[in-house]
């Protein structure tokens, strides 16, 4: 009776102990979540929390029982300790991965509410996620008494040999951090890279190794980030995602260049709420195109635009309002004519 006794109170008081850390846990996850309803700023913590603390919890009712078997049964000492050292190297580890993924989804959520220019790069957060992870690594060595200081000459000296084995690879890491830190391009953004081979699209993502940039085709072209700290870069989105585009509209010599200018900016100012993209700040405008063409007096018509990509249908559409504004005003627009005069009889 006395060895039931004694296998069944640490077992109870176990059970009592894991049943009251869970009734906690779950009024502290009610509390938080209430709260993040409210404020909307922990429920990242909340979705985390909720797994690793169920082995948060069955720890305490270990300890406990740890203690209530050490009173009872008199366990050793050295039985004790070890087994709450892999308890709590249990707790550190589950912790240190928690964590990493809080701050890794963390970086996400705030880099999209605090105007970074985007969404942050999976680089970022890989990053992010890394140094958590090799801060709790190193504290879960300390913890077990791991002499730190040999195991990272170690690990310098075998560095320099993989450094040297994967230095294009190296090379592109540190691309990408240049990349991020420069912030030349960002996620989100409508890049053009390269001279006459360029490649353009939305930036999807700067990861370790690589940039991935989807087309205007829907299909990702996937660019080493070597590659793209070395190109020439043009960004549609900085320092402002509009942009202005040119319509060069060309009429007769028999044109009144006042009317013309009327003309032109009463079609566009009529395009504005009705064309999706076209702006109305800054307001169109209208230039005598400088010199005269062989056969046209030309001119250009200026516009705004939201997006870069807003320029092709907003451009297809003033095209054809232009056109038909000019049939029903009855404005000729010329076309190249070639004269052929014939030789006379005999000549040459």
């Amino acid at each position: 009776m006395t060895a039931m006794a004694t296998l069944i109170w640490p077992a109870v008081a176990s059970a009592v102990a894991v049943v009251a850390a869970l009734v906690l846990r779950a009024i502290l996850l009610s509390t938080m979540r209430r709260w993040s309803a409210r404020e909307g700023g922990v429920q990242v913590f909340v979705d985390a929390l909720r797994l690793p603390s169920v082995l948060w919890c069955v720890v305490v009712g270990l300890y406990v029982s740890i203690d209530a078997a050490t009173e009872v049964s008199g366990f050793s000492m050295r039985f004790r300790h070890e087994l709450s050292l892999v308890l709590q190297s249990a707790v550190i580890l589950s912790a240190t991965f928690t964590a990493a993924g809080v701050v890794g989804t963390l970086i996400g959520r705030v880099s999209q509410r605090q105007s970074f220019g985007g969404p942050v790069t999976g680089l970022a957060q890989a990053a992010a996620r890394a140094t958590v992870l090799v801060l709790g690594l190193l504290t879960l060595a300390l913890h077990l008494g791991v002499q730190i200081m040999p195991v990272i000459t170690a690990l310098g000296v075998g560095g320099l040999a993989v450094a040297l084995a994967l230095k294009d690879t190296l090379a592109n890491l540190f691309a990408g951090i240049h990349l991020l830190a420069d912030r030349p391009i960002r996620v989100g953004d409508y890049v053009k890279l390269g001279g006459s081979d360029a490649i353009e699209g939305y930036v999807v993502d700067v990861g370790w190794r690589s940039t991935r940039i989807r087309l205007l085709q829907h299909s990702v072209v996937i660019v080493p980030n070597q590659t793209v700290a070395n190109s020439m870069i043009v960004n549609y989105d900085l320092p402002e995602p509009h942009i202005r585009i040119d319509i060069r509209v060309s009429v007769g010599y028999g044109e009144d260049p006042a009317r013309i200018e009327v003309l032109l900016l009463d079609v566009a100012g009529k395009a504005i709420g009705e064309v999706p993209g076209l702006m109305s700040e800054p307001a169109p405008s209208v230039r005598f195109t400088p010199g005269f063409g062989v056969n046209s007096l030309d001119f250009t018509l200026f516009c705004h635009v939201v997006t870069f990509v807003d320029q092709f249908p907003v451009q297809h559409e003033l095209r054809k309002r232009i056109l038909a504004r000019f049939r029903a005003e009855g404005v000729g627009m010329p076309y190249p004519v070639q004269t052929v005069q014939a030789l006379p009889s005999g000549g040459r």
